[in-house]
């Protein structure tokens, strides 16, 4: 039951019930109300944001979204040793295989673009860890662009090594008489004087004197051409196409030990030391072409001589005297 109150009138000397209006009630109660309300609202906002009440779902989410940071970061540190293994890759690349091979570095501006579409990650972005996940997938696909661009030089270079392989296997490269068979370095490539004419013209080869039956070898990998002796002068002589531009020829063999069409490595015996043709005496006449014009075979003698016996042949080869053919 709710207190009557009271107050005393002066006037009228008498106490006088005090009467509420319910106005004034109502007006008590609303206040009251949006009080409450208000009080309401702020715990409850106070309730949701503090982390002494989260949930057992709010819980669950911290620690898979701590989870995943902790995975992002071991992802990049595996990351900073992929970037130290491809450039150093990408250095021995521009500086070495590339620079051997005599092709064009590729330079970092290709190397490291990127892609520049930037709507490429926009779904990645409004999230509260954007900058985290977004960074990262950047990372990700520049380095595996990194890594196409790498692998395709490093095709580019395989091919070229191949065929730098066939082409040094294919340079006439060693002498077509072995040291231990040679008599001497009879004459050289240059001008020389005519054993039959004794004019002075040009020897287009070396002589390389020898006993009768020694093996000649060829020089460098081809294709035996021919084994005949049609030519005018040579005799009995062998000519081998190496590809690329080389060419070499062997004259007045005493018998052959190769066919046309034959496949043949640097080393074989392709026939032996004669004197057949126009010749004064046993010995092998060799000559190098290049893209179909005469070189001086002295300039690719690299493979089976020390550079002492280079110098000797060399000054031997440069003499000015008779030629055997």
């Amino acid at each position: 039951m709710a207190k009557v109150k009271y107050y005393y009138d002066s006037e009228n000397l008498a106490y006088t019930k005090i009467k509420t209006r319910k106005r004034i009630k109502i007006g008590y109660a609303v206040l009251f109300l949006s009080a409450s309300a208000l009080f309401g609202f702020l715990v409850f906002i106070l309730l949701i944001n503090t982390p002494y009440f989260e949930t057992p779902k709010d819980r669950l989410q911290a620690r898979e979204i701590e989870n995943l940071k902790l995975q992002y970061a071991i992802l990049n540190k595996k990351m900073d040793g992929i970037d130290e293994v491809a450039e150093a890759l990408e250095d021995r690349d521009n500086n070495i295989y590339r620079v051997y091979f005599n092709k064009t570095e590729i330079p970092d501006s290709i190397r490291k673009a990127g892609f520049r579409d930037q709507l490429r990650y926009k779904k990645l972005e409004g999230y509260n860890n954007s900058q985290l996940v977004l960074n990262t997938t950047k990372r990700i696909d520049k380095i595996s662009k990194q890594l196409a661009i790498q692998s395709k030089s490093l095709d580019e270079i395989l091919k070229l090594a191949s065929t730098k392989k066939n082409l040094l296997s294919a340079i006439p490269a060693i002498q077509p008489v072995r040291n231990e068979n040679l008599k001497r370095m009879a004459s050289g490539f240059g001008y020389r004087t005519d054993p039959f004419t004794k004019v002075r013209k040009m020897h287009n080869g070396m002589d390389f004197t020898a006993n009768t039956g020694s093996p000649v070898y060829a020089t460098g990998d081809g294709v035996v051409e021919r084994a005949d002796a049609a030519a005018s002068g040579f005799g009995n002589h062998v000519v081998i196409r190496h590809g690329f531009g080389y060419e070499s020829l062997y004259a007045h063999l005493s018998k052959y030990n190769c066919r046309p069409g034959q496949h043949v490595k640097r080393g074989d015996v392709i026939g032996y030391v004669g004197s057949t043709g126009r010749s004064e005496g046993p010995h092998c006449h060799y000559e190098v072409h290049k893209d179909g014009k005469v070189v001086n075979p002295l300039n690719f003698y690299y493979g089976n001589i020390s550079a002492a016996e280079y110098v000797a042949i060399s000054q031997l080869a440069n003499q000015e005297n008779q030629s055997l053919d």
